[in-house]
């Protein structure tokens, strides 16, 4: 029986796993908000909370202690300059997940895990914008390429009456 066992296992060494919700971690405190399984955000959450708890308290024993588990310290900067500041007014619950759905490739549930108070986070353009921006580029390429044929044809003609 698998009573008061917390530990999400993930399929991993325990040294695979821990630096990997270390490195998820990270990216969610350098993006904002990331993509990930449903499996895999609910196993960040206890860790990204207790780093902002560290980075409330601001001591240098737990900017050290924040160091140790996440190994990079840009992330910890950030996360003591700007993420824990955010949140000193609540007790808890920094993180929020939100379902998306099954992946495609694999049927996987895929989730996005983001801080709660983070600020608007802009979208990734749609397909339409995509296809307009590409079909921009084409049009520039073509009057481009229009504009050096027209310059090519004088020259010809202009080499002709030189002979």
């Amino acid at each position: 029986m698998r009573h008061q066992k917390k530990t999400v296992k993930l399929g991993r060494t325990a040294e695979h796993r821990k630096a990997l919700l270390a490195n998820q971690v990270c990216s969610l405190i350098e993006h904002q908000r990331i993509k990930t399984t449903l499996a895999k955000a609910k196993a960040v959450r206890p860790l990204a909370e207790k780093m902002v708890t560290l980075g409330k308290k601001g001591s240098l024993h737990a900017r050290r202690t924040a160091l140790a588990v996440l190994r990079q310290k840009d992330a910890v900067k950030k996360l003591f300059d700007d993420i824990a500041p955010r949140s000193a007014d609540r007790k808890g619950g920094y993180t929020r997940i939100v379902k998306l759905g099954a992946r495609k490739s694999d049927s996987a549930p895929v989730a996005f895990i983001e801080w709660v108070d983070s600020p608007i986070v802009t979208e990734e353009p749609a397909a339409e914008e995509k296809g307009k921006k590409k079909a921009a580029a084409k049009t520039s390429k073509e009057s481009a390429a229009k504009s050096s044929a027209k310059t090519k044809k004088p020259t010809e003609k202009s080499e002709k009456a030189a002979e």
